[in-house]
This record gives structure tokens, sequence and C-alpha cells, in this order.
């Protein structure tokens, strides 16, 4: 066993891509991408909250081959820079806190034996989950492990969600997806194409609410236009009114005779 490495190693080549596809399907690269965007999105007011994923990770300075690739992961305590191509956990100063694996046929062995004991003996990752998105390959298809005392633990869950002490937040399999939960406010965080879906229902409501405003200003415009009109004619009819009466005075004062 070993542990992580704080100097960094000498003058080595460490790859960032195999040239593998980053998913087994497209339902599982969906899962990965949401989970990654969505974690991104709730962090993105911490400047020092890492979220990313299909990154290799090198933890053993001075050997390219000591790499994994996790689905999606996230480190707290380092700046939230988008231009890492690889992680190397030594220059940073550690590993990932959280890490989430997609499990697939091809990928199950290695998630559940090689990456369980790397995770846990060599980086040392504090919280480690794995889903199954089509509940072919792992029973129950969510799982999650919390290290305690240098060992993973299986992560109890509480109203049918496995919570992260990371991330404050708890993972819940909805048929074929992973959601994660605010147990604060008691909902789903939206994933990208809900935030999209709920940016274009809000745009709308504002439209309709401007529409609505300026039909009310309109409105209230005609209406101020008709009252300052019905209070013109009736000034009009009002000065005609005197003006007759006016008219009406002087004929009579000419009609009647003067008494001697």
């Amino acid at each position: 066993m070993s542990t992580i490495q704080t100097q960094p190693a000498s003058e080595v080549y460490y790859p960032d891509s195999d040239g593998q596809p980053m998913a087994e399907t497209p339902q599982h690269r969906k899962i990965m991408t949401d989970t990654i965007e969505t974690l991104d999105y709730y962090f993105a007011a911490d400047p020092n909250v890492y979220v990313s994923g299909n990154m290799f990770v090198y933890y053993v300075p001075g050997d390219r081959l000591r790499h994994v690739a996790p689905d999606v992961f996230l480190v707290r305590g380092i700046p939230k820079e988008t231009g890492r191509r690889r992680y190397l956990c030594w220059e940073e100063g550690k590993g990932p806190d959280f890490i989430v694996e997609v499990t697939s046929e091809s990928t199950r062995e290695e998630d559940l034996d090689d990456k369980f004991d790397i995770y846990q003996d060599w980086m040392k990752v504090p919280e480690y989950f794995l889903f199954d998105p089509y509940g072919e390959y792992l029973k129950p298809p969510l799982r999650g492990y919390r290290l305690i005392a240098g060992v993973y633990q299986p992560i109890e869950s509480v109203d049918g969600r496995l919570p992260s002490d990371v991330l404050g937040l708890h993972l819940e399999r909805h048929g074929g997806q992973l959601r994660l939960h605010d147990p604060r406010s008691g909902r789903w965080l939206p994933t990208p194409l809900e935030r999209a879906d709920n940016a274009e229902a809000a745009q709308a409501a504002a439209e309709a609410a401007q529409a609505a405003a300026e039909a009310a200003r309109a409105a209230a415009e005609a209406a101020r236009g008709r009252e300052l009109a019905a209070r013109t004619k009736a000034e009009a009819e009002a000065e005609s009114l005197r003006s007759e009466l006016e008219e009406l005075r002087r004929q009579l004062a000419k009609s009647t005779p003067r008494s001697t």
C-alpha cells in the first residue's frame, strides 16, 4: 500500500486520453454529463469546489500507469479551474473527495474490484458511489460507500436515498436516472434540460407579464385619454352655456325699458 505524495514527480509525460469512448451507451453518457453539469451548477458560487469526470486522475508521482478515469468526481478545497487536461493528485495537494462510477457490462468488475481498492487504499476517496442505470449488474442498482478508519463502509439509505456528507445532498435512483436530492428544499436538483425548460418557462412568463403590464399601461392611458376628452368636452359645453347665458342677459338688458 502507498500514500499520495506531495512532491511533484520528475519529468514524466502523463497522457490525458487513451482514445477510448467515454461511455458504453448513450444513457451512461447522459448520466455522466448530467451529473457533472448539475453538480457544477450547484457549486457554481463556491470558487474552491472542482467538478469533472472522464478525466485521467494520476495518484502515484512518476508512474504514468497509475491512473483512473472516474465518470464523475468532485474535489473540495482546490480552485475551480477549467483548464485542467489531467488531474495529478500530488500537484493539486489532494485527490477527489467524491466519485461516481456509472457501471456497465464492460466496467462492472473494474468498478467493484480494482477501482474499489484504488479509491479505498491508494487514493483514500472519502465517498464512492456506483450506479447501474439498467439494474442489470448491481443489486441494489445504486450503492454508496464512506471511508471510515481507512475502510469503505456501506452508506445506509434514508427514505430510499443515499446521503453524501461531501455534497450535503442525497443520491437517488429514479428509473434509469441518477438524481441529486436536496434534503433542505425537499426537491431534486434540476438537470441541465430541466434548467433550460425552466429558463424558457420563466422567460415566457416574464414576457407574458411584460405584455400584460404594457396592456394595462395602454388601457390606463386610454382611460386617461377618455377622461381628458370628457373633461374637455364638459368644460367646452359649460363655456358654451356661460356664453349663451351671457348673451341672453345682454339681450334682456337691451329689451327692458329704462325707468324715468
